[in-house]
């Protein structure tokens, strides 16, 4: 790998990967998209900038967490790969076998009121910083397009940063639809069944194919 990204084919793997985890209609997305039907499209547009903020800390962390494990062996890259690839299979597995009302939980439903933008962004930012289901996620999920287990920092960081934009723009793309579209939020709920099929064959093809693949990247 010459830069912060891995090399194109793996690139390709990975962003291909991450638009499919960021399109699936999940609890970020009926958030979201509820934000914007009930108090409006600045209001969604709010709400994705602190969840983006967020998810952006979530992957910082990991990536400290990373790089600090890294450090100590290059033993410990090829361990965390194996696992990170185990926990992404499971994380398939789990999905299938979640009920669909799980896609849009009832604690998620956006309070209607007057708009205070301040308050709606802070609102994203918490949920998704304190979520640790998150930090977890991105460190078995990079460290998959990791080319070497050095300046794992700078790798991860980029990677990270890389999925959070894709998901913000996708994000985005609900909210504008939801907008001038107010029957979209139904139609989220009932593609929360199809949706974690897409996500579960995606986390557990990616699972098998970084497990099938090794180290082969690693020097």
């Amino acid at each position: 790998m010459n830069g912060l990204l891995p090399a194109w084919p793996l690139m390709v793997a990975f962003l291909l990967a991450s638009l499919a985890l960021a399109l699936t209609p999940g609890p970020a997305v009926i958030y979201i998209v509820t934000r914007t039907l009930a108090q409006g499209r600045r209001a969604g547009l709010a709400s994705i900038a602190g969840v983006a903020l967020g998810n952006l800390g979530n992957a910082v962390g990991a990536a400290i967490g990373l790089a600090a494990l890294f450090a100590i062996s290059s033993l410990a890259f090829m361990v965390v790969k194996y696992t990170g690839a185990a926990y992404l299979v499971y994380l398939g597995i789990k999905a299938l076998r979640a009920p669909a009302a799980n896609a849009a939980p009832s604690a998620l439903d956006a309070v209607k009121g007057p708009v205070q933008l301040g308050r709606v962004f802070r609102d994203g930012l918490v949920v998704a910083l304190l979520n640790p289901k998150t930090t977890i996620f991105f460190a078995a999920f990079l460290p998959q397009f990791m080319d070497v287990p050095h300046r794992a920092m700078s790798q991860s960081l980029a990677l990270g940063a890389v999925f959070v934009v894709l998901a913000a723009m996708t994000d985005s793309g609900y909210v504008m639809a939801a907008s001038v579209m107010a029957p979209l939020l139904k139609r989220a709920r009932r593609a929360g069944s199809l949706g974690r099929y897409v996500t579960a064959c995606t986390f557990i093809g990616l699972g098998v194919f970084t497990a099938a693949a090794g180290g082969k990247g690693t020097k």
